[in-house]
């Protein structure tokens, strides 16, 4: 995707390296916290110039991002000492440059209008309405550069009778549906039993989703863009995401108009498909159909069941679960967890360990994949973050930026846009950066 007439991409450092997907693609990204964020660092990721645009410090406010105080735990430096830059924002931000603009002064409002005429794509997570009040919604922008890709994301969306609500994960979980299928059964234990109830994920999956989602309608406008020379607005939201990752269990309530339930740790209409202990702890059996079903009843000691009619078919496994379970979680108890990991792996039954996340970082599965990845940064000298899942063969992801210290590029991005250290000193005296 070629990068619009009126931009130019920032001074590389990278020398003769060949270039990224996305290099020459210019990115104003007004997000903070983590939907927004999660999107602008993979395009950054990608090879696209990201100029993280965050408030200055002042009036009690201590500027930034958000996140960047989300801690314990926070960044060490070189002497050991915490830095107030939290590993929350660590995990969003490589691979960016921060500028720190305040657009609720006249001249902020102008600066971030006269940038967005030299990029290619803008991102922002404001309330609705925000934006407007400053002359710098998806209307305005269009107007004055309507090659740009303007990607709005909220709770609930510019339009219907939540536009005006903030939208958080973990209220739009609930409210998405997701937390209703996620816990334990009220089978295994009551809701108002400790531990009972519906429950979160453990990550913000609603904002990491809708972060995705919005890479990929970005891509999607800017081939657009690219092919007729018109940009667009892209109105991303929370609640619509949760409710589109509810995925096969949607489907299931539109086709029967049956809610479904917490089901804990099994899976609603795969069996055996769940968490099972064995004699020194727990693991994951994943059966996807009746072949692998019947590799395991031998493996287990059971043939007999794999030709039982209650349990020779996946949907009479479903409906008999109650009699089944118990009959495998009473195999499964015979032999530790390796020796099942093993047996079962040979016969090509899908199951797996339950691991905390030193487990993860050490598995030689992740550490063959690199999945962590050790950049350069300022404060600490190197911080290891997780890297990119991206395995392009011709455009890999680089780690060209550590997450930039607040307002670290200021100047530097400024006189790429023409401004010269006294158009900048000008707009610190009216409080714009």
């Amino acid at each position: 995707m070629s990068s619009s007439a009126t931009s130019s991409s920032a001074p590389s450092s990278e020398g003769a390296l060949p270039p990224q997907a996305l290099s020459g693609v210019r990115v104003l990204d007004l997000s903070r916290v983590l939907a927004g964020p999660w999107c602008t660092q993979v395009l950054a990721d990608l090879g696209a110039d990201v100029i993280k645009v965050e408030r200055p410090s002042g009036d009690g406010h201590p500027g930034g991002d958000d996140t960047r105080g989300w801690g314990p735990p926070f960044l060490k430096d070189t002497a050991g000492q915490e830095t107030g830059e939290a590993a929350y924002y660590l995990g969003t931000n490589r691979n960016k440059r921060s500028i720190t603009i305040d657009i609720a002064t006249p001249a902020g409002a102008g600066l971030v209008r006269t940038m967005a005429m030299r990029c290619d794509v803008l991102v922002e997570n404001f309330k609705v309405g925000d934006m407007a009040r400053h002359g710098l919604d998806a209307a305005s922008m269009l107007a004055l550069n309507p090659r740009l890709v303007y990607c709005s994301v909220t709770g609930f969306g510019q339009t219907g009778p939540y536009r005006e609500r903030a939208g958080y994960d973990y209220a739009v979980q609930g409210m998405g549906g997701l937390m209703s299928v996620t816990g334990p059964s009220r089978a295994e234990i009551a809701d108002d039993a400790p531990g009972g109830g519906p429950q979160k994920v453990g990550v913000a999956v609603a904002d990491l989703f809708t972060g995705m989602y919005a890479v990929t309608a970005i891509l999607a406008a800017l081939r657009h863009r690219d092919a007729t020379g018109q940009g667009q607005a892209i109105d991303m939201a929370l609640l619509d995401t949760q409710v589109a990752m509810l995925a096969n269990l949607g489907a299931g309530y539109l086709a029967t108009g049956v809610a479904p339930q917490r089901a804990g740790n099994a899976h609603q209409n795969i069996v055996p498909y769940q968490v099972f202990e064995v004699a020194d702890g727990h693991l994951i059996l994943a059966v996807g159909n009746d072949a692998q079903f019947g590799r395991f009843c031998a493996v287990a000691g059971c043939s007999e069941l794999a030709v039982d009619a209650r349990f020779s078919r996946n949907a009479d496994r479903v409906r008999h679960r109650a009699t089944l379970v118990p009959l495998l979680a009473a195999a499964l108890k015979r032999r530790p967890r390796s020796e099942w990991l093993d047996a079962l792996e040979a016969a090509k039954v899908p199951c797996g360990p339950i691991n905390d996340l030193a487990d993860v970082f050490a598995d030689p599965q992740v550490r063959a994949r690199d999945m962590t990845v050790e950049i350069a940064h300022p404060l600490a000298g190197s911080i290891r973050v997780v890297a990119s899942p991206l395995k392009l063969s011709a455009t890999p992801v680089r780690y060209r930026r550590a997450p930039p210290l607040l307002g670290a590029d200021t100047e530097q991005v400024l006189a790429e846009f023409g401004f010269d250290a006294g158009a900048v000193a000008a707009l610190r005296r009216d409080g714009a950066v």
